[in-house]
């Protein structure tokens, strides 16, 4: 079965999950498989929520009551585990998709891939470091918000005329002249975007022992099967932490592994790395 085939069930704790990130994470789960039980779970009237609605209806997410029992104790997420269990149980799903940064749900996350489920984990960067390694694969929030498009500006209104004319200017004093660029050069240009943060070196060695775990006798190894492995050792692992969309173009401009694009259009190239000699 394809990833893209697998059905998946969506848990979100909406006590940990901000607000704007719900539609990132609805479109990066729809990539791993399709997402046939969406529920989300909060207590829907405490006011914090209440400004969920209009989320809930364009992804189409379940809301879930569940009342706070006692102050400080945190019901939702036993709401969310003893739900989790049903439905596996039921045998509907191929999958988990937990979205949240709380540690509780670690256990969970290891039975749901003891009985033979994916479980594909997301949350923000403070996410304790048990639930990330429990998951298959772990995704950061902060990641996707970044490939969000961002809104248009605002569009300048024209001034309004006036039916008065307009009073004389006043000469300005020449210190207070801006001196325009001599002949005919050009207007000083904004400078160019920022270039990505450095890969830092233990992320370098960490692919590089990847890359010979499944490379050949010439250190070569096939991309797919290098990402693969590196997300089975580190779930929280992703070019997208780095800057970087493709794990290719992570590792071409690091300058630390050879890049190799085998094949051709009518078979499809294949992709091929290894450590530089």
């Amino acid at each position: 079965m394809q990833d893209q085939d697998l059905r998946l069930a969506v848990l979100i704790d909406a006590d940990n999950v901000p607000r704007r990130c719900i539609k990132p994470v609805m479109e990066e789960i729809a990539v791993y498989g399709n997402p046939t039980l969406k529920r989300i779970y909060g207590d829907w009237t405490t006011p914090n929520l209440a400004k969920w609605k209009d989320d809930l209806l364009e992804n189409a997410l379940t809301p879930i009551q569940q009342y706070s029992y006692t102050y400080g104790k945190n019901a939702t997420d036993s709401a969310m585990i003893i739900d989790a269990m049903d439905i596996l149980y039921s045998g509907n799903v191929d999958g988990f998709c937990i979205v949240s940064s709380d540690s509780d749900f670690t256990r969970l996350a290891i039975r749901l891939r003891e009985a033979g489920k994916k479980v594909i984990g997301l949350g923000e960067r403070k996410t304790p470091s048990p639930f990330i390694v429990a998951c298959d694969r772990f995704i950061y929030i902060e990641v996707l918000g970044k490939q969000a498009a961002p809104q248009p500006a605002p569009a300048v209104k024209p001034p309004k005329k006036t039916a008065k004319a307009a009073p004389p200017a006043v000469p300005t004093p020449a210190a207070d002249v801006p001196q325009r660029p001599a002949g005919n050069q050009q207007p000083q240009q904004e400078p160019a975007a920022k270039p990505k943060a450095p890969i830092p070196q233990d992320i370098i060695e960490y692919i590089s022992l990847t890359i010979e775990d499944v490379g050949d006798d010439e250190g070569w190894a096939y991309l797919g099967e290098v990402g693969s492995l590196l997300q089975k050792k580190r779930p929280d692992f992703d070019s997208r932490n780095y800057g970087y969309k493709k794990l290719s173009s992570m590792l071409e401009s690091c300058g630390y592994f050879e890049v190799d694009f085998r094949g051709n259009a009518s078979n499809g190239k294949l992709i091929y790395v290894r450590v530089k000699r």
